[in-house]
């Protein structure tokens, strides 16, 4: 299903079986493995060694007042190297955040939050307990052993965005996990590696994203809802509260139920007034 960006990709090498080799372009180098998964996994683990177990960052510090000024925080606030937080930020208690992050202007951030591998916009709430940039459930088997993926991707969230408490928003593996503008996430919601989430979405509690699904603008979710992985949602859906999602999902539709079908049909079978 990839096949069509070889002919736009800037690429010189090309990883692949010999199964493709056949469509691989001649200005594109083919290196061939017998195993692709397997092969990038330790290539990325060479570029990126400390991808795989995505350890915590020991080199924070209890935050310095000198160094940010303009911002409020509560106790026991450890910061890594080369953090920038922009003006009139509040931070909680007990809240790490580490190397290299960004935090725009005017954010909130709660107690007991982790970030890492993350870079926040401008007036965004994150609530108490979330946790931004641990990698993700990437692995693949192989043989009897489980192979765990390294993932080196970073999460990017917009402005004005709201993180309910205790969501878990997983960096991406080769590419970002995305939040857009205007975006509200309520209490205990998961976002997988590599989703993208248009603007002015409205994810309700326990909804659950696997990787690499892709929402467009103004897309509602209900309550508990399932979104299976490389899925693509279009604008201005609404997908009803305990549904299962497991294929794409035109602009402009209300689906609900398991698997989640047209709203009107899923209430007429179930004899549900509308």
């Amino acid at each position: 299903k990839y096949v069509e960006f070889l002919k736009k990709t800037k690429s010189r090498l090309v990883v692949t079986n010999n199964k493709f080799l056949s469509v691989i372009p001649s200005q594109i180098y083919a290196i061939e493995v017998p195993n692709v998964l397997l092969s990038i996994s330790i290539i990325t683990s060479l570029f990126y060694p400390d991808s795989v177990n995505d350890n915590s960052d020991f080199g924070v510090s209890r935050i310095n007042k000198n160094d940010y000024k303009n911002l409020k925080f509560g106790n026991n606030v450890l910061i890594g190297k080369n953090v920038k937080i922009g003006k009139n930020c509040t931070i909680g208690h007990n809240t790490i955040i580490e190397k290299n992050v960004s935090i725009g202007h005017n954010c909130n951030i709660g107690n007991n939050v982790v970030i890492k591998n993350s870079i926040i916009g401008n007036s965004t709430n994150i609530l108490d307990g979330a946790i931004l940039g641990k990698k993700g459930f990437g692995f693949f088997p192989e043989g009897n052993l489980n192979i765990r993926y390294p993932h080196i991707g970073a999460v990017i969230i917009g402005n004005n965005v709201e993180i309910g408490c205790n969501n878990t928003i997983d960096r991406g593996s080769l590419s970002n996990t995305v939040i857009g503008d205007g975006t509200f996430l309520d209490n205990q919601v998961h976002v997988a590696h590599n989703v993208k989430i248009g603007k002015n979405c409205i994810i309700t509690a326990q909804v659950g994203f696997a990787g690499s699904s892709s929402l467009g603008n103004k897309v509602m979710i209900g309550g508990q809802a399932g979104i299976s992985g490389h899925l693509v949602i279009g604008d201005n859906v609404k997908i009803g509260g305990g549904s299962g999602v497991i294929k794409n999902i035109p602009s402009n539709t209300k689906v609900m139920g398991y698997p989640a079908r047209n709203i009107r049909n899923f209430l007429r079978d179930n004899k549900i007034n509308d």
